[in-house]
């Protein structure tokens, strides 16, 4: 399986690397894995919603 690191996950959805850093903590990611210090995302893994806004939440 390929990976991206928190930096390109953050480039690729527009968010900075902290939120995916959150989002990978909070098991928000399927798929994403911890070796070390560093989160391993998968590729083809899409974007969560952010639940601090009341539209895409009220979208899931």
């Amino acid at each position: 399986m390929d990976y991206m690191t928190l930096k390109e996950a953050s480039e690729k959805w527009g968010v900075t690397p902290r939120r995916v850093n959150y989002y990978c903590a909070s098991g928000r990611i399927p798929g994403a894995v911890k070796k070390s210090t560093i989160w391993l995302i998968p590729k083809d893994a899409e974007k969560p919603a952010d639940g601090r806004r009341r539209k895409e939440r009220d979208n899931q």
